[in-house]
């Protein structure tokens, strides 16, 4: 099989992680999501809890939507004052990111990967959305305690995934010009979108390209 590398960015509640785990799954390659941060944190010597609790300052950053730190790939040396900045952060997942995609076939799920691949010929970048009533019922099943915290959750957790898109890339999160391909994962269903995907890796890439 080729080296392919599948970005997937998904609304909360439609499945979009799920069907990345299936996807790698199904190809027999690896997905990555929050293993970044770990493997950011190797990379830069920097605690792996201040990759988390960078995510939990941006949230409360006055102005954090408005805000642009467009990422253009530099790197801030240790001895900088800004070395363990919300900026450089991200920067290393970036780096990680880059270097997974070089190395290896795999899914990666969030972290604006498909911004930080967009120069690569073997990416696919997906977005996964559903209507707002599947979302609800897809986060009631995760055990949220009433349709009232479930909507919350998925407004808090929308606004933050586009504010932090725009805050590293300055683009729209949610722009379909932004993706290879949009997939509804309400009239496709998992299973549906995963074989949507490969069926569009057969396209772009050739009719072998998934086999091993």
């Amino acid at each position: 099989m080729e080296k392919i590398v599948v970005t997937i960015a998904r609304q909360y509640g439609s499945g979009g992680r799920q069907i990345g785990n299936m996807l790698a799954k199904d190809l027999g390659i690896r997905a990555y999501s929050r293993e970044i941060l770990r493997l950011a944190s190797d990379d830069s010597g920097i605690n792996e809890a201040l990759f988390n609790e960078a995510d939990e300052k941006l949230k409360n950053t006055t102005l954090f939507g408005i805000m642009r730190k467009e990422y253009h790939g530099e790197l801030i040396p240790p001895e900088s004052e800004d070395f363990i900045s919300n900026q450089n952060l991200f920067n290393y997942q970036a780096k990680v990111i880059k270097e997974l995609a070089a190395a290896e076939s795999c899914v990666i799920i969030g972290r604006c990967a498909d911004y930080v691949l967009r120069d690569m010929p073997d990416v696919v970048s997906v977005f996964v959305h559903a209507s707002p009533e599947f979302c609800l019922q897809e986060a009631m099943r995760r055990g949220a305690r009433s349709e009232k915290d479930a909507e919350k959750k998925i407004q808090k957790t929308d606004k933050y995934r586009g504010d932090y898109y725009h805050y590293y890339t300055g683009q729209v999160w949610n722009d379909a010009r932004n993706y290879d391909l949009c997939l509804s994962s309400e009239k496709l269903g998992f299973e549906g979108c995963v074989e949507a995907i490969k069926r569009y890796l057969k396209v772009r890439f050739g009719e072998g390209a998934l086999d091993r």
